[in-house]
């Protein structure tokens, strides 16, 4: 007797809607495997390759409730599964573990928030995008008469829409969640939807309230302004000339959708790193500025100031949708752990790529994480000073 159906062997991933509660088992495997989870298009490298140099390793030390820890240390008591540290435009710390490899494409979490913002800056450079100033609506119509009606640019940027978001991983219900079930159940139009049911909760420009919608709402309006699919228009104007080392990858919200411009780009180590040297070289490649005079400037000034104990960063500031250190350095922050830190000053480039435990499982975990990753951060300024 022969079965129709063939038995075939598969891989097993977690679903979509579950993505910000995994447990600690689970993370690593479905971070460097978002593409198996959700809809994605690539963001194409081009034909060239901008190797980075190598220098001397460094071997930072720091301290913790007396106690003398080293790489190795903050690697495992941080859960981290790459590590990268540039100095001068050249590598001087470089870590893989958790199952990460040099050309896996580990999730960005937030920290594409960052890299989706700096592209407001090229459609300003090249007339894409008339003015920081501008309503959502003006490039997005199936936003009128809505909460978003009235926001701008600027106020997108800056997490400041005014609108009412609720960001709580641990609440299936909120709306972070609802955002996350539609992008796993793969819903034509599902989080533009979302969006337009949003109330207003506050003036536009006024109250800083971190929203991952905003910055979706910010792709959707880059796609509109330049008429080009948001993976295309990284890929044309940073990814390809900047000589990344490898494809990377948007989140999709259904198959052949939008971009999801504010959360889980697959992106490798090294390119990270490469982003933030293109940053630290003034978004200028190749003797061409990418980016309008003064706009990294703009971008690493605190649109909102606050205490570092209200994040679960550090961070004591918010520009154009990068965190500011305490030491002044600009931020891509993700969930779990995730860090592109650019410190101009200093011309540093640390990534951090982790799995870091989250509620409920976090309870049972002894590191206090944020200290762990300000006090290693030292070290390595210290280090390489």
């Amino acid at each position: 007797m022969q079965d129709d159906a063939v038995a075939s062997a598969k891989i097993h991933v977690p679903a979509g809607e579950d993505f910000l509660l995994l447990s600690p088992t689970q993370q690593a495997f479905a971070y460097r495997n978002v593409d198996r989870m959700f809809a994605t298009r690539p963001i194409r490298r081009g034909k060239t390759v901008w190797q980075l140099a190598r220098d001397r390793e460094i071997s930072p030390r720091y301290q913790i409730g007396g106690v003398t820890l080293g790489v190795a240390d903050y690697i495992d008591r941080a859960n981290v599964a790459g590590l990268l540290v540039i100095k001068d435009e050249r590598i001087v710390l470089e870590r893989y573990s958790l199952g990460l490899e040099e050309n896996a494409r580990w999730s960005s979490m937030s920290m594409i928030k960052s890299l989706t913002a700096t592209l407001v800056g090229t459609a300003l450079q090249q007339g894409a995008i008339a003015g920081l100033d501008d309503a959502v609506s003006k490039y997005i119509p199936a936003l009128r008469g809505c909460a978003y009606d009235a926001v701008t640019v600027r106020s997108l940027l800056t997490m400041s829409s005014g609108v009412r978001w609720n960001e709580d991983y641990t609440d299936r219900n909120s709306d972070v969640n609802r955002y996350s079930k539609s992008l796993g159940d793969k819903i034509p139009g599902g989080v533009l939807a979302l969006m337009r049911s949003l109330q207003a909760e506050h003036p536009p420009g006024t109250h800083f309230s971190y929203n991952t919608g905003d910055t979706y709402v910010l792709g959707c309006l880059i796609s509109a302004a330049t008429g080009k699919q948001l993976a295309d228009y990284m890929s044309e104007t940073i990814w390809s000339p900047s000589g990344m080392e490898f494809d990377a990858f948007y989140t999709l919200e259904s198959d052949g959708g939008q971009e999801i411009g504010g959360s889980r780009a697959g992106i490798a180590l090294r390119d990270f790193g490469r982003f933030g040297v293109f940053l630290l070289r003034g978004g200028v490649i190749d003797g061409e500025s990418i980016l309008p005079p003064g706009w990294i400037e703009s971008a690493a000034r605190r649109a909102f100031s606050f205490a570092a104990d209200t994040n679960r960063y550090g961070a004591t500031g918010y520009g154009y949708s990068w965190w500011i250190d305490p030491d002044d350095s600009m931020a891509a922050v993700g969930f779990a752990g995730q860090s592109l830190y650019v410190n101009r000053n200093e011309n540093v480039v640390i990534v951090t790529l982790s799995c870091q435990p989250q509620p409920p499982y976090d309870a049972a975990y002894t590191v206090d994480l944020k200290v762990e990753y300000h006090a290693f951060k030292n070290a390595v300024i210290e280090a390489l000073s």
